[in-house]
């Protein structure tokens, strides 16, 4: 099992659900206005007047053989939309209750 911890524009959400829902990854934990800047090419999105779009964050649990392919699909919806901003990070999961 691998976490899977997604930044993305809030514009972003209801696709993402959806890839989730079509690639059977229920369970996930779901954080709204979230402010944040990408590391690289990435625009503020602080909910300041000068930069006021904000982000969302997910923090789902997925099987292992489900990984790589929603990694993809979250990749390609990153490529359609770059100036939006989406990043997913996979972390192992030592343990659950």
């Amino acid at each position: 099992m691998k976490a899977i911890f997604i930044a993305f524009n809030q514009a972003s959400y209801d696709i993402i659900l959806q890839i989730m829902d079509r690639e059977q990854i229920h369970g996930f934990t779901h954080w709204d206005n979230v402010a944040g800047r990408g590391s690289k090419t990435g625009e503020p999105h602080l909910g300041s007047h000068a930069w006021p779009t904000m982000n969302g964050a997910i923090l789902t649990m997925v099987e292992d053989q489900k990984v790589e392919r929603f990694m993809k699909l979250l990749h390609k919806l990153d490529m359609q939309s770059e100036a939006q901003g989406l990043r997913a990070f996979v972390l192992n999961v030592e343990q659950a209750v």
